[in-house]
């Protein structure tokens, strides 16, 4: 997409799974992207730098205020500015919620629910500055119906749809929009926490028969991203091969 063009675009979870793949597509339509994660945003920058693109990696902990403050003044001394943002850092569990550990429960509500929070918080000040601004934040499709063993993700993902949508409309006006994207079960290192058997529940629950790629949610992101999805906020989009559709 011609808009993504020199957009710099600070991507979360960039080290891995459907996070490098977003940051991976940003760089291939010549954003300017922001690798942010505990670990590996190194390597996503630099395959994006060996295919010709331009990136930054960033240490990321998303559920830290004081790390959001430092990767914002980061990116501005590299940059100048922040036209996007996309929080896609998350964790899940496999457990149902009579087992479920109350540190578990807040070390996920506080990388998925907090760390959206924090990256919205961060970034929108620069977009009440620039005029504009994109936010995508990555839910699940956990947030819309019930899954086995899954009672705090589901309740962050649910979390960040209802976030989502309240600040978009607080920020609509400001030519801001924040939209949500809602995988499915897709083939990502984040699987390894769901047992074989619930994978295979999962997929069979797809009417596409199959996982989904993570350059499919990127394809949906880099939409929200761009210029051609400007009268669209406050949206959350299932890309779930029909899964929400059942």
């Amino acid at each position: 997409m011609s808009s993504l063009k020199d957009k710099v675009v600070i991507v979360t979870g960039a080290g891995s799974g459907i996070g490098e793949a977003i940051a991976k597509e940003f760089g291939r339509n010549e954003s300017k992207v922001v690798c942010a994660d505990i670990k590996n945003a190194e390597k996503t920058a630099k395959a994006i730098e060996d295919a010709g693109g331009t990136a930054l990696a960033v240490n990321l902990d998303v559920s830290k205020a004081s790390d959001w403050d430092a990767a914002k003044a980061k990116v501005l001394s590299e940059f100048g500015r922040i036209d996007a943002l996309c929080n896609d850092a998350g964790t899940s569990e496999a457990v149902e919620i009579v087992d479920l550990k109350e540190s578990d429960w807040d070390r996920i509500i506080n990388i998925n629910l907090k760390g959206t929070m924090l990256g919205m918080k961060t970034v929108i000040p620069e977009f009440l500055k620039n005029g504009s601004g994109k936010i995508v934040n990555i839910a699940s499709e956990a947030a819309h119906v019930g899954l086995e063993g899954l009672p705090s993700y589901s309740a962050s993902k649910g979390g960040v749809i209802a976030m989502s949508r309240q600040v978009a409309m607080t920020y609509a006006p400001n030519n801001i929009q924040i939209n949500v994207v809602s995988p499915g079960i897709i083939k990502t290192p984040i699987l390894a926490n769901n047992s074989p058997e619930m994978t295979k529940k999962f997929t069979e629950a797809t009417p596409a028969g199959r996982l989904g790629k993570p350059e499919e949610i990127a394809y949906m992101v880099e939409f929200f991203v761009s210029e051609e999805s400007n009268f669209i906020t406050g949206q959350a989009i299932k890309v779930d091969g029909g899964w929400g559709s059942r």
